[in-house]
């Protein structure tokens, strides 16, 4: 488990502007996400995704771990939350568990594909 920023999600009311807007604040390359739900995000740098239906949402960080089952059991094991959906993968980006601490802040797990 390396705990970096491995990836960012970005919740937006709708996508398509989203992306224009974006791509012409930061020059950000996006593709169309394989669910056809939203956009992968190429950043340069830290890879993320857009997707809709989030109006009002912020950033959502996912921090990289080598074994995300057992990362999840940890969070827990400490007093946390860790839940899999349908949207977790594992897929092209790799597998995402959607995470709360022991105080309710949001954040989510990363396993990046092999």
């Amino acid at each position: 488990m390396t705990g970096e920023v491995s990836f960012f999600e970005l919740g937006v009311k709708d996508p398509a502007p989203a992306r224009e807007f974006y791509g012409e604040l930061f020059g950000w390359k996006m593709e169309l996400a394989p669910s056809g739900h939203g956009f992968h995000i190429d950043s340069g740098n830290i890879p993320g995704g857009l997707h809709g239906g989030d109006d009002g949402s912020g950033p959502y960080l996912f921090f990289k771990v080598d074994d995300i089952e057992a990362a999840a059991k940890r969070v827990r094991e400490l007093g946390g939350e860790a839940e899999f959906t349908e949207h977790s993968g594992p897929g092209p980006a790799g597998t995402f568990a959607f995470c709360r601490d022991n105080q309710g802040s949001s954040f989510g797990l990363h396993q990046p594909p092999a």
